[in-house]
């Protein structure tokens, strides 16, 4: 089962970083170019949103089935505090992860309340962006392009 939910983890993770990426530039073009915040726009971040919880559900049952997480149950935090891959697996990728995932919904909740349209694509800009930045920073690269 691990081995399956890494491997989805994994290819999923494509997939949100792919709309991320779109729904953060999108964004931006629709601030630089001051068009209307089209239904287009909204599927955008929506999906976006959507690709993210589902990947976020895929992490919680991949992280309580990791052999990580049997170490931090055998060994204890100090320890996995020790080690940086431990460390990276067990408490930084998933915090950013989580944090990340936090401002996509805040920001798409956030839009929803907006009348304008330059402050729909701000709002969308700005949490999305740095969901995308928490994202790139904690992506384990090495293990993510060897798999």
């Amino acid at each position: 089962m691990y081995t399956t939910l890494q491997t989805l983890h994994s290819y999923w993770a494509y997939l949100v970083l792919l709309f991320m990426i779109l729904s953060t530039f999108n964004a931006i073009s629709g601030i630089a170019s001051k068009r209307a915040f089209q239904n287009r726009d909204l599927r955008v971040s929506l999906f976006t949103l959507i690709f993210s919880h589902i990947q976020l559900i895929i992490a919680i049952l991949l992280y309580f089935s990791s052999p990580y997480f049997e170490m931090l149950k055998n060994s204890g935090m100090g320890t996995v505090m020790k080690d940086a891959t431990l460390r990276l697996y067990l408490v930084e990728h998933p915090l950013m992860m989580i944090l990340a995932i936090t401002f996509i919904t805040i920001g798409f909740s956030k839009h929803k309340k907006k009348t304008e349209d330059a402050k729909k694509f701000k709002t969308i800009a700005i949490f999305y962006g740095l969901a995308l930045l928490f994202v790139l920073s904690r992506i384990p690269w090495n293990q993510w392009f060897s798999a």
